[in-house]
């Protein structure tokens, strides 16, 4: 069999392979948004509270088990080894705000396979505007994605008086949380890592970039006094990082999953991160710190 023939048949079962994969995980996201449109309904008519409390029961059961199908159908396809650690005294009733590094889409799938029912429904901040985006909009409603509201400094420069009425908005929309066990996840980084982007952007750091502390800052004073703990997940890929194209063919085999709790103090959410700089300045260096010891421990996972 000639070489470029042999080349071509295997590229093309791989990408079979991966169409297969991912027409898998489409047809269950759809089934498991049906009743996530239908429970949306009555959630939206009849605010009462007992009731949304059974809702939002439901609801979280139908992402969990959303999450478990992906799950089984990537393992289908991959033999992924998965190396989690600091499981330990992770619970379900609890409320966390999750920090992670981030280097592919794939984090994500990893981070809901490792913590998926051990802990609440991971959650993202999503701006306010999305929530009218057709179909998903609605299901993140649902979901109680924690919508956040910002002002540009444009917008600022021109109504002086709508300073701090976004984060004002965002904290009360938050407040639906004190009823039900929330985990709020951020990508400090703000961004996919790369060593380009590391070096355009003149990152301190050997394997991170530099750490933007307003989305932290935010899920800190919308809701800090209900989380229990930080959740400082660090994710390697003792491969390299694999692309999400790649997990969909079959090609992910590796991944570590490092998790450390780290306590709420009472001053990170008491502050105000946009007008006291004194409270910003101190905030960054508890972010770098953090940031700090994430760098050294990957130097130490990826055995650099």
């Amino acid at each position: 069999m000639l070489p470029g023939f042999t080349a071509l048949l295997k590229k093309t079962i791989r990408n079979l392979r991966g169409l297969l994969t991912f027409s898998a995980c489409t047809i269950n996201t759809i089934i498991c948004f049906i009743p996530i449109f239908v429970l949306a309904i009555p959630k939206f008519l009849l605010p009462i509270r007992s009731l949304r409390a059974l809702l939002n029961r439901w609801l979280m059961a139908i992402g969990e088990a959303w999450v478990d199908c992906n799950s089984f159908i990537f393992s289908l396809g991959n033999s992924t080894t998965f190396d989690i650690r600091g499981l330990e005294d992770l619970r379900k009733d609890q409320w966390y705000l999750v920090i992670a590094n981030h280097q592919t889409w794939v984090d994500i799938v990893a981070m809901q396979t490792a913590l998926n029912r051990r802990i609440p429904f991971l959650k993202f901040f999503i701006k306010q505007e999305l929530m009218w985006f057709p179909f998903l909009g609605a299901a993140w409603w649902a979901m109680d994605m924690p919508f956040m509201k910002r002002y540009s400094k444009s917008y600022l420069a021109k109504h002086p008086e709508k300073k701090g009425r976004d984060l004002e908005a965002t904290r009360n929309a938050c407040q639906k949380f004190r009823d039900t066990p929330t985990s709020v996840i951020n990508f400090v980084e703000g961004t996919r890592f790369t060593d380009e982007k590391r070096e355009s952007r003149g990152s301190a750091y050997e394997h991170l970039l530099t750490p933007r502390a307003g989305g932290v800052a935010l899920a800190l004073s919308s809701m800090g006094e209900m989380f229990d703990a930080v959740l400082d997940i660090t994710i390697v890929y003792p491969k390299g990082p694999i692309q999400f194209w790649d997990m969909m063919c079959g090609e992910f085999e590796h991944v570590i999953i490092d998790i450390e709790k780290r306590p709420v103090e009472e001053w990170l959410y008491k502050g105000n991160y946009e007008s006291d700089r004194e409270f910003r300045k101190q905030f960054h260096q508890w972010l770098m710190k953090i940031w700090e010891a994430k760098d050294r421990k990957l130097a130490t996972m990826k055995g650099k």
